[in-house]
């Protein structure tokens, strides 16, 4: 009955995105919500120019609806599911202000970083409150070793970490067309076997709303992409990402299932500090998506080695927490 659940949640998300597609992309075109491409980005993909985005709107309300309807069908709506639900949206809520700004009010930049900084810490501020107010675990497990590391309050700083963190992660990974979608398929549905295998079957529920929204989206977001999902998708994907190694106190894992995510991030990170400190590059470009692209690779050569990776890496993880 439980497995029944998991997926009808998955198969429900999937078609109920599957069917706002068609509706929604001609919508935002009338609207003229098209993307506007950096200049400093790689010359052809100017030609992307105009493409539908915000397209996380489209996921989320998937994703909300069918998450609250299916698991009270199954009885299955719990604290857990309505924090994830609340992170997710609200994460979400800070991108569709920047992707507002940008398309809507034609600033380019959008909201700026301490802007958008300050949003993320008030939104992890209060999911931290929520916590408090539960019997919720400050302690965070070493995988795969039996280790238990008490944070008491300065778990607050690690929560404040993950979710701003893995969301401006998940943010900079969202640079070619079905990079971040089919990404984040395979880590949440990494998160669902975890969760199922711990018994939490109303976060495995949640994970796998996701995963079949997101394989739902990247039908229209693969190469070439008819929508993107702007950062009212990517910074959700990144805060629902984030949430979801929380409450599984699977906390040091996220790091392996999210692997791609986190060598996007260390490239940015190692190109401008190298520029600071040398004056030289490490990449043709970073994230270092675009240095394969600028070393000649294809766009869909470079997309379809990142899932491989993310794969593997969601494989290591599951490996890791369920197995070994």
């Amino acid at each position: 009955m439980l497995q029944d659940g998991l997926i009808i949640s998955l198969v429900a998300a999937f078609l109920f995105t599957a069917f706002l597609s068609p509706v929604y992309i001609p919508y935002l075109r009338k609207l003229k919500f098209g993307q506007s491409i950096r200049e400093e980005g790689p010359e052809w993909h100017q030609k992307k120019s105009g493409t539908p985005t915000m397209g996380g709107l489209m996921f989320l309300t998937a994703i909300l609806i069918v998450a609250l309807i299916v698991s009270s069908i199954f009885q299955l709506l719990s604290a857990e599911i309505v924090v994830l639900l609340i992170v997710t949206v609200s994460f979400g809520a800070v991108g569709f202000i920047d992707d507002y700004i940008k398309v809507v009010k034609k600033r380019n930049l959008g909201l700026t970083s301490k802007q958008k900084l300050l949003g993320q810490i008030v939104i992890s501020a209060v999911v931290y409150a929520i916590l408090l107010t539960t019997d919720f675990d400050t302690a965070v497990s070493v995988p795969a070793t039996g280790i238990d590391i008490e944070f008491g309050w300065f778990y607050f700083i690690l929560l404040l970490f993950m979710l701003v963190g893995t969301s401006n992660a998940v943010n900079l990974t969202d640079g070619l067309d079905g990079l971040v979608a089919g990404s984040s398929v395979i880590s949440f549905l990494a998160f669902a076997w975890i969760a199922y295998s711990m018994g939490m079957n109303d976060v495995a529920l949640f994970a796998m709303t996701v995963t079949g929204a997101m394989a739902a989206f990247l039908l229209v977001n693969v190469h070439p992409a008819k929508i993107f999902m702007g950062d009212t998708g990517s910074l959700a994907l990144g805060g629902g990402l984030a949430m979801l190694a929380v409450i599984t106190k699977t906390e040091l894992l996220l790091i392996v299932i999210g692997g791609v995510f986190v060598i996007e991030t260390l490239s940015v990170i190692l190109q401008v500090a190298s520029f600071k400190l040398r004056g030289k590059r490490i990449f043709k470009m970073s994230p270092i998506h675009h240095h394969f692209e600028m070393s000649g690779w294809s766009e869909w050569r470079v997309v379809i080695v990142f899932w491989a990776a993310g794969l593997l890496f969601a494989i290591t993880g599951v490996w890791i927490e369920v197995w070994l």
